[in-house]
């Protein structure tokens, strides 16, 4: 069986998501699962939908990721069923009939009007947990999340099965190519915009499909950290390019950063490959039994490490961290967990009946506390930025002298420097998806 043929291994998958939904439930005294797959959102006082975005709480059971209006259904000891939403319609393309290696595994039921469904669901809505957002209620069928359901189900999606690596392995893929391509027009003289288009076409996406808005920044503007603005006339000159991007593989996301110095820029390319070798020493901490938070924590001294070789501070690394100097150049966290959602869920979570692993004082925007278990998958992202309001606090705050200003002038045309890999923890040495990926395209 290939660990990298999503087909082979959904069965496997399937029957972890019916074991884990088969406990959830008797713990919570629901006899049935039921999972909308979502409605069109239409924009106020018009008639144009919102771009629709599947309950992910649905795309962890089936690889359908355009599929409104349907409905998925699973009572302990039968199979389960799939209500599957396939109208008349000359306005716009209707789904094509089920197919693909997931098709056997269920009994499927196709509706031609979204009431159809009220027929096919449990009698009870009351003996259901249904997990969705309120637009979804179809008449007694109200989302009401149960919060034990809930909680057990996401803390077990932080380890990922091998089909949901498989597909998380192809999204890779998708991306890299993108990347490339991004790079390539970066080096051409190529506008945000410009390199957006080209990122695009070369993975084969638009907005729409792709799993978050692409961070495309040139010079400065990559001191925005989610800079979404995408100029149409390139900056002269051009020195820096950092690029946040990923893509899909049926409802699966990657999520990688690069950050590339213009021709002759020398320094801020070696500035750039030494955070590249530092993220790439973080990427090998992802271990088993490992806390989270601790390697954040590693990250700051190790960037600051960095900032220090580059004279761009005058502390030490744990004078910078202790002081808060460290959080004006790296202010937001190393990572989060990455699956069905980008940023995905139970990242706080303290056990599968809830409750919170709070993050370390002074770091805000960490959206990862968990101690690292085999399967999961997360990102590694350090940063280092010339934000000049994070830098005007370090004044404000009596640590001015910490820094070399005129160094910080020196760097700050440049905007900042981001790397991301999406890393999976296994039982031994971390794996990392996003490099051999990158080797490989060449």
């Amino acid at each position: 069986m290939s660990q990298n043929d999503p087909g082979a291994l959904y069965s496997q998958h399937l029957g972890e998501m019916i074991r884990r939904a088969d406990t959830a439930l008797a713990r919570a005294g629901f006899d049935h699962l039921v999972v909308p797959s979502g409605t069109l959102h239409y924009q106020v006082f018009d008639d144009r939908d919102y771009p629709y975005a599947v309950n992910p709480q649905f795309k962890t059971w089936l690889p359908l990721t355009r599929l409104p209006y349907s409905w998925l259904i699973h009572t302990p000891g039968e199979r389960p069923t799939l209500v599957f939403y396939q109208p008349f319609d000359y306005w716009h393309v209707v789904p094509d009939a089920p197919s693909g290696w997931w098709v056997e595994h269920f009994d499927i039921h196709i509706i031609r009007k979204p009431e159809e469904a009220l027929a096919l669901l449990p009698a009870d809505p009351s003996r259901c947990a249904i997990l969705g957002e309120p637009q979804s209620t179809l008449g007694g069928f109200a989302p009401n999340n149960p919060p034990a359901v809930i909680n057990h189900l996401e803390w077990h999606r932080g380890c990922k099965t091998p089909y949901e690596i498989a597909l998380m392995r192809q999204a890779q893929v998708h991306a890299v190519r993108g990347h490339r391509a991004a790079e390539a027009a970066f080096r051409a003289g190529a506008s945000e915009f410009e390199i957006h288009m080209a990122y695009c076409s070369a993975v084969g996406q638009d907005a729409n499909e792709l799993p978050y808005g692409n961070i495309i920044a040139l010079n400065e503007h990559a001191a925005v950290l989610h800079y979404t603005e995408l100029g149409r006339n390139a900056p002269q000159p051009s020195r820096s390019f950092l690029i946040d991007a990923g893509a899909s593989a049926h409802g699966y996301a990657s999520d990688i950063t690069r950050t590339y110095a213009a021709a002759g820029h020398d320094e801020f390319q070696a500035l750039v490959d030494a955070v590249d070798a530092a993220q790439i020493r973080m990427c090998q901490a992802v271990r088993a039994g490992f806390d989270y938070r601790q390697l954040h924590v590693d990250a700051h001294l190790s960037l600051m490490g960095v900032l220090k070789d580059f004279g761009v501070i005058n502390v030490s690394p744990e004078t910078a961290l202790a002081t808060g100097v460290s959080a004006a150049f790296f202010p937001h966290g190393i990572g989060h967990l990455i699956g069905a959602q980008v940023h995905d869920v139970a990242g706080f979570a303290a056990g599968e009946n809830g409750g919170r692993i709070e993050r370390p004082d002074g770091h805000p925007y960490l959206r990862l506390t968990r101690v690292l278990e085999p399967g999961m998958t997360v990102t590694i992202e350090p940063g280092l930025y010339f934000i000049d309001m994070l830098l005007d606090e370090v004044k404000q705050a009596g640590n001015a002298a910490s820094i070399n200003w005129e160094r910080v002038d020196f760097f700050r045309p440049y905007g900042g420097i981001r790397i991301e890999d999406e890393v999976l923890c296994t039982d031994g040495e971390a794996d990392n998806l996003t490099r051999p990926v990158f080797a490989a395209a060449g």
